[in-house]
């Protein structure tokens, strides 16, 4: 991307604060460079209050935004819930035929992640959303979220390091995964994780240790982890020391793996591509995105 592109603004998950986002697509503007068109059903509501209106109004929203052929990017308005109701409403042929674009979001946003790398083979970027205290606080944005997602979207953003090696080692892959919660919940699904020959980044909110172990010991018994080639541990926000667990229910994978990332939920919430070719290095405590030639969420 470059400054001066055109971003469309959408919520595909839950309704946004109308103060945050106003802010945030300020900020978009003023501190990016990039033009912002806000989806018209942006700020809906409807019976479900966790819902940015109707599932077919907000997958219209998000389909129309991505084939525009004016619009560079699709940046959703922040997560919630609601994201996975959408993709079975989703015209993927057409979505396929209007090229690939940049799609940002994060948390619940890892259902269109998820499905985006399986339908349509585009790099994704997990990162800051606008109506997102990040981005939109009252004073100004997190100054290293900010610029990391800048150098994210106009060239390629320096390494993202952890604070902790739970498996040491070096690791190359493709980049998937996301929030934790949402790739449990994706099981027995169409869309079940698979991150053979892939590094897998993972984070969650809010959940207990015991909770972490559920959804992790789900994705194993699926088989998602198997032929795994690395594991990066993002944010762990209200989550109490999920540390134990992690490493019980990871360690046995026998790949390198990589811990405190400020990658999904806090501040500061640094940005990284899915879909592109990424290396683990436990000796620098990092994770770093190639972005060679070729590069393919496929």
């Amino acid at each position: 991307m470059q400054p001066g592109d055109t971003v469309a603004v959408v919520s595909p998950s839950g309704p946004p604060d109308a103060a945050l986002l106003s802010r945030g697509v300020e900020r978009l503007e003023q501190g990016l460079g990039l033009k912002v068109v806000v989806g018209g059903r942006v700020l809906d509501r409807q019976e479900l209050p966790y819902l940015a209106g109707s599932d077919a109004d907000r997958a219209a929203d998000l389909q129309a935004a991505w084939c525009d052929p004016a619009v560079s990017a699709v940046f959703c308005s922040r997560g919630g819930y609601g994201a996975a109701r959408l993709l079975g409403l989703l015209d993927w042929d057409a979505m396929r035929a209007a090229g690939p674009k940049v799609l940002l979001g994060s948390s619940d946003i890892t259902a269109l992640h998820h499905a985006f790398a399986a339908e349509l083979g585009v790099p994704t970027l997990h990162g800051p959303m606008p109506a997102c205290v990040t981005i939109a606080d009252e004073r100004e944005p997190e100054p290293r979220s900010f610029e990391h997602l800048r150098e994210a979207l106009f060239g390629a953003p320096p390494p993202v390091t952890g604070d902790r090696v739970l498996v040491p080692g070096r690791a190359e892959g493709l980049l998937a995964g996301g929030n934790l919660s949402l790739l449990a919940s994706m099981c027995g699904t169409r869309y079940q994780p698979s991150f053979a020959g892939r590094i897998v980044l993972l984070e969650d909110i809010g959940e207990e240790p015991y909770r972490i172990d559920r959804m992790l010991t789900q994705l194993l018994q699926a088989g998602s982890f198997d032929g795994v080639r690395g594991v990066a541990l993002g944010s762990w926000v209200d989550c109490g020391d999920p540390y134990p667990v992690l490493r019980d229910r990871l360690a046995p994978l026998g790949v390198p793996i990589l811990a405190g990332l400020p990658v999904g939920h806090g501040s500061p919430q640094l940005s990284v591509w899915l879909g592109t070719l990424g290396v683990i290095d436990t000796e620098s405590c990092s994770l770093a995105g190639l972005f060679r030639d070729g590069d393919q969420a496929r």
